[in-house]
This record gives C-alpha cells, structure tokens and sequence, in this order.
C-alpha cells in the first residue's frame, strides 16, 4: 500500500509521512509545489539516514493517485485540496487529520468550520470518497521523533466502515503503543477536532506534550 499525505510539507504532515515510512509504508509527500515536495523528501531522508526510508515527492495532482490518502493541510485548505483532487480520490479512503484553531491571546480556541468539522467539510468537497478523521490528537513533534514511540489513543470516525478499519490498521502498524478507537460516525469529528485546543493549552501551560489516553476500554485492537 502507498500512502500520500496532501501538505505533506508541514510540521503535522512531514512528521505523519516519516512515520508512515519508516514502519515500511511508501510514502508520497504531496505539495502544490513538486519541488517544495522533494526538498522536504530530501530532508527527512537526510535526518534519517539509517532508515532507508521509502518517500517520494509530487505534486498535489500526482500524489493523490495514491492507495491511502491522508489530508494534512492547514484546516482552512483541507477541503479545497480535496476538491482539487477529486477525481483522484473517488472511492479512496482519505484521512482528515486538521484541526480547525486559532490562538486567540494566550490562547487556543476552536473554530467551527463550514458542516460544523473539516473532516465533515472534506467529505462534502470530495462525496464519492470515503473520508476518515483521525490524528488530531499526536503532537507532531512526538509524530517526528522517529526512535521514540508514542503512547496515545487515536481516536477515528467515519461513515464508512472500510475507512475507519483502515484507518486503525495503520494506526497499529505506526506502533505498538498506540491504540485506535472507532469514535462513532464523521459528525463526532467536530469535538474531536475542538478538544486539541485543549491539549494545546496544557502543552502550554505544563510544557510538554500531552496525548489522550483512555481508560475502561478493554481489548479495543
């Protein structure tokens, strides 16, 4: 299976895409810029040298061809990259990983975008896919940090079956340490999408990185 990850040049994106490589997927770095996607190729392969990471750049167009692919866009262009790409994504599974926020003094509030979430909003701009929201809640740095794994639930929703299973089939594959939980159908992205105000706020105020972790729910893999 190859994956793309559409903005794929950002913080959230680049780290997902070097995740996803090193546990053996193919990787496309997508980018309205193709070169702008192969210089960041370049980088994480050079930071990573041992890893023989599997990572290609294209642009967005190019990239969507892919099996898998996952919307890591700042939120306000999640949906309109989609629709962009819209024939390429017809019966694919996408993921929505934006969360729609702005700093507002010290600080973060959630936004309340068009259909309510910006996985809602990506499903509305691409209808014939089948859109996952997911990854909200891991910090890219953590995402990054390629030899540390990551302790969290990641918590997926979707009105397609086939999207949220396989979702946490990669959630499974990224590491053991994290678990998917099937989060209902694509209208509880919204608080989803709202509670990483939250997390941003404590990172902030006990300077860490926080993750959500849940109790009470046995044998959810």
């Amino acid at each position: 299976m190859n994956i793309a990850v559409l903005g794929g040049t950002g913080p959230a994106g680049r780290a997902l895409a070097a995740r996803l490589a090193s546990v053996g997927y193919e990787v496309v770095i997508g980018s309205r810029s193709k070169e702008r996607a192969l210089e960041v190729r370049d980088e994480l392969v050079a930071k990573w040298p041992g890893r023989s990471l599997s990572i290609d750049g294209a642009d967005n167009e190019l990239a969507a061809e892919a099996d898998v692919v996952v919307v890591a866009t700042p939120w306000d262009a999640a949906a309109v990259t989609a629709r962009s790409v819209g024939r390429q994504l017809e019966g694919k599974v996408v993921i929505s990983m934006a969360n729609a926020l702005a700093r507002v003094g010290h600080e973060f509030q959630p936004l309340v975008p068009p259909r309510g979430s910006v996985a809602a909003s990506v499903q509305a701009a691409v209808p014939q896919a089948k859109v996952a929201a997911a990854f909200h809640h891991l910090p890219a740095r953590e995402l990054a940090a390629l030899d540390h794994p990551i302790d969290s639930d990641v918590l997926i929703c979707s009105d397609h079956p086939e999207a949220t299973d396989t979702t946490a089939k990669l959630v499974r594959r990224i590491g053991a340490s994290l678990r998917p939980l099937d989060a209902g159908e694509l209208s509880n992205a919204a608080p989803i999408e709202a509670f990483a105000a939250v997390l941003l706020q404590l990172n902030a105020r006990y300077r860490t990185r926080v993750a959500i972790k849940l109790t009470g729910i046995v044998d959810a893999r």
